[in-house]
């Protein structure tokens, strides 16, 4: 458990740290661009994994509750330098918006609105549309080996994007038709599953299973269970294991929950909260980090109301995140196992092939609401996200457009795209162009 060995090559503790902290600050983009990011950098640039299992780790990560792309962090760490390399992974995806968000509430809560925050990331988010589609280019054309792959692909990608179908059922039915229709290979590389065991399943629960449940059942016995503390503590576990298939599935829930039930925050501030979110690095979901600052701070009580407000985001991160590491090394082993299982294994080539529609997906719609700035929805049956044709984003077109020019014909790295597209974004936010 502790040094599974499944990559090409080891990187050392150093290489780690600057090639997942790099990955943390640079994770704009939701999760299409969070994976297309980590494909990039130790698929494609470090080697340090092979296509198969990066795919393998993709495809159980979407089956998780939680950030998909936090997750796929700290399964390829784990994967490279077993649980502390996995440990050390997740926290340089997440800690970074973390901090930026706390610095963003700290200065909503004093001073209101802050419209320049977004503009500051206006160029990353359009730049990052070409990194999206270069890893979805790249990942379809290694994962859709035959033609019923490309077939679940597309079905995968129509029943998401047009008529909204549940995620879970989608990753279900691909599953159920990789065993059927897929071809199977006894040859996939893979842990051999007598090698497994289940020696970590007690000692994991028991760990991170306590470092997730002791902390919220502490709060709620010292400070009683209608306390602010307690019940952020209580509310977002239980929203840490309903959160399939990305945090848009769940952030409409935990909208109403905290302006209509528990007055926390206004609908404004849950707006305001999302436009935070979006323009840091990092998974969506640490609009929750937001969510437990303001609410802390404007709760009554004797501590400093920043302070309140610190903890209050503390709180919230520690059991949004920690059931993530949970999940991570207590099944990251059996699914390493699976390549040794023929069907099983053409059921998670299914799987595979259903995430490619899912992330072409994620693309389209972030391109969409990345180019146009106002998009409608469709009605009845059909869910096809509308933009107004008026509406489009010239400048945010144009960096785009750039920005592709940059990845598939120049074949420029990640950090060149990104900052470029920062430069442009400033120039176009303060000449008033965009």
């Amino acid at each position: 458990m502790s040094n599974p060995s499944h990559s090409r090559s080891s990187p050392s503790w150093i290489e780690l740290w600057k090639a997942f902290g790099a990955i943390g600050l640079l994770s704009f983009g939701g999760p299409a661009g969070q994976i297309a990011l980590m494909h990039r950098v130790i698929v494609e640039e470090r080697g340090w994994l092979d296509e198969a299992r990066f795919l393998r780790a993709l495809n159980y990560c979407m089956l998780l509750p939680g950030p998909e792309a936090m997750q796929l962090a700290a399964y390829a760490g784990w994967l490279l330098r077993g649980v502390a390399g996995g440990l050390l992974a997740g926290l340089l995806f997440i800690l970074p918006g973390f901090f930026v968000l706390i610095a963003f509430s700290a200065l909503y809560v004093t001073l209101g609105e802050v419209p320049l925050v977004a503009g500051l990331f206006f160029g990353i988010k359009a730049a990052v549309l070409a990194i999206v589609a270069e890893a979805l280019v790249k990942v379809a054309r290694r994962a859709l080996k035959q033609p019923a792959a490309h077939a679940v692909a597309f079905l995968s990608f129509v029943a998401i994007f047009v008529f909204a179908v549940p995620f879970p059922l989608i990753i279900l039915m691909a599953a159920l038709a990789g065993a059927i229709f897929f071809r199977q290979d006894s040859a996939r590389a893979g842990m051999p599953v007598e090698t497994i065991g289940h020696a970590h399943v007690l000692p994991t629960l028991l760990l991170w299973g306590g470092l997730w449940a002791l902390p919220v059942a502490g709060l709620v016995l010292a400070l009683g269970p209608e306390s602010l503390f307690a019940r952020e503590a209580t509310f977002f576990s239980w929203t840490a294991i309903i959160t399939f298939g990305g945090a848009y599935a769940v952030l409409a829930y935990v909208a109403q929950v905290v302006v209509s039930t528990y007055h926390w925050l206004s609908a404004a501030d849950m707006l305001a909260g999302l436009g935070l979110a979006e323009t840091t690095p990092g998974p969506l979901i640490l609009v929750l980090v937001f969510v437990g600052f303001v609410a802390a701070h404007n709760a009554p009580g004797g501590l400093d109301p920043m302070l309140a407000g610190v903890l209050g985001a503390g709180v919230t991160l520690w059991v949004t995140f920690v059931p993530c590491f949970l999940w991570i090394f207590l099944g990251a082993p059996y699914v390493e196992g699976l390549g040794a299982r023929p069907r099983l294994s053409a059921a998670l080539s299914g799987v595979t092939a259903a995430v490619v529609g899912v992330i072409a997906n994620l693309a389209l719609w972030f391109a969409v609401h990345v180019l146009f700035a106002e998009v409608g929805e469709g009605s009845g049956l059909i869910a096809v996200p509308l933009p107004l044709p008026q509406s489009l984003d010239v400048p945010a077109l144009a960096i785009a457009a750039l920005s592709f020019v940059l990845v598939f014909a120049l074949r420029a790295p990640v950090l060149a795209v990104i900052g470029a597209g920062a430069v442009l974004g400033a120039f176009a936010k303060l000449s008033g162009l965009a």
